[in-house]
């Protein structure tokens, strides 16, 4: 076992944020993302407006954000691999 804690989202090379999950706990956390946001399409769209999906989706992402903030590398701008 490496000391290197194994984060379920990996820094992104260049820029500020997160990259593709790098566990399958980051991979379910993406797919029910996902499936929620299609859900909110499909039940929240129809019924109740444009103004309460974006709502929905906003919230959503927000909740993404928030895993991978903890669950994640520490964001910080990266430049890539400096040789």
């Amino acid at each position: 076992m490496s000391g290197q804690p194994k984060y379920w989202f990996p820094a992104k090379r260049y820029g500020w944020g997160w990259g593709l999950p790098a566990t399958w706990q980051g991979w379910a956390v993406l797919l029910i993302f996902f499936a929620l946001l299609l859900a909110c399409a499909f039940f929240v769209l129809p019924s109740r407006g444009p103004v309460a999906f974006v709502a929905c989706t906003a919230l959503l992402s927000a909740l993404l954000i928030v895993v991978c903030w903890l669950t994640g590398e520490p964001p910080r701008w990266r430049w890539g691999d400096r040789q």
